[in-house]
């Protein structure tokens, strides 16, 4: 699919979004990060529904997510739910969470890495020295996915069943487009350096960008892993979120964003049913979903760019990037990587 115009985008927003799946989800165990709020704590009440043996909501904030298990309580009356605190600008967070969880030792069927944030046009660096819209969409969010592999590995081997890693991206990234002079080089390093990020490319972009790489990681990792796993990506439509707060800070802004969310917005809770049929549909078509990009309760076609020659080059570039960059900041990752991806 080429870059989607605007009227298919219109189009796209005023079909109807399919209803929510639901299965029995009896003794198995659910990880939703960023599921204070949002799309994620829509999907995590459906989830709740479910009958799973637990549910851990990995949040960033305390006292949010807190209020958030809280109100899945209250809402749903599911008692089994956990909160776990986890800060994505901060890798010591994602590797002292995975840490906790491997320590814990339970199973995990389903993963959705749902937390993520929309830039404004100010060049944000984090603690680890990247550009933190970069760090918390693309870069974290796998490290986490990787230092969770053995235990979803081996919930696949000891309970016969095939656990799925959800990553939440955007129909945007059919918008996204990596210029030749930064495929050419380093391309996370220059993407996250000061002199790329200008207020022009941090706005105009860098979501897109970031929803792109989401696109090119369930790719990369799902060509590694072998089939008791299923990695997939997913659009939730353009919904009523507080994402886009950051962008937000006039009331004009405000204004408008409210107006396009009235005349072509999903709900939150309407979004979050791609994220529950990414965990849980497919049904018997479910070999479909290995490294597939779901939208509307189906597999589509992603960018041009990203199955262009250019594309899955830049694809498989970032990928070695990425795990140069992820063993350096968490010494467990190369024996991951040799043991649960083979030397991919």
């Amino acid at each position: 699919m080429a870059r989607k115009s605007f009227f298919a985008f219109l189009k796209d927003q005023r079909t109807a979004m399919p209803p929510v799946v639901k299965i029995d989800l009896s003794g198995k165990t659910i990880i939703v990060v960023g599921a204070n709020t949002g799309l994620g704590f829509q999907a995590t009440k459906h989830f709740a529904t479910m009958n799973p043996e637990r549910i851990i909501l990995a949040c960033r904030s305390e006292e949010r997510g807190q209020a958030a298990l809280e109100r899945l309580r209250n809402e749903t009356g599911y008692q089994k739910a956990e909160l776990w605190l986890v800060d994505l600008s901060r890798f010591s967070s994602v590797t002292a969470f995975a840490n906790k969880f491997e320590a814990d030792g339970g199973r995990l069927d389903i993963l959705v890495l749902n937390a993520g944030v929309i830039p404004d046009k100010t060049y944000r660096p984090t603690v680890d020295g990247w550009e933190s819209s970069l760090q918390i969409n693309d870069i974290a969010s796998p490290l986490l996915a990787l230092r969770l592999l053995p235990r979803m590995l081996h919930t696949a081997k000891e309970h016969n069943t095939t656990p799925r890693i959800c990553v939440v991206a955007s129909d945007v990234h059919y918008w996204a487009n990596i210029p030749q002079n930064v495929t050419d080089g380093n391309i996370l390093a220059t993407l996250s350096s000061k002199e790329y990020c200008t207020p022009s490319n941090m706005q105009s972009e860098r979501y897109n960008l970031t929803k792109l790489l989401n696109v090119f990681f369930t790719r990369s990792l799902q060509s590694r892993l072998p089939e008791s796993i299923i990695v997939n990506a997913i659009n939730p439509g353009f919904c009523e979120s507080e994402l886009r707060r950051s962008l937000t800070t006039t009331w004009y802004m405000a204004f408008a964003d409210w107006a396009m969310v009235k005349l072509i917005g999903y709900t939150t809770e309407e979004g979050s049913r791609q994220l529950v049929w990414a965990a849980v549909g497919g049904g018997e078509e479910e070999n479909s979903l290995r490294g597939g990009y779901v939208s509307f309760s189906k597999i589509v076609e992603v960018s041009d760019f990203a199955i262009s020659e250019r594309g899955l080059k830049a694809q498989e570039k970032i990928w070695d990037e990425l795990v140069d960059i992820l063993s350096k900041v968490d010494e467990r990752i190369p024996n991951v990587i040799e043991s649960c991806l083979g030397s991919a």
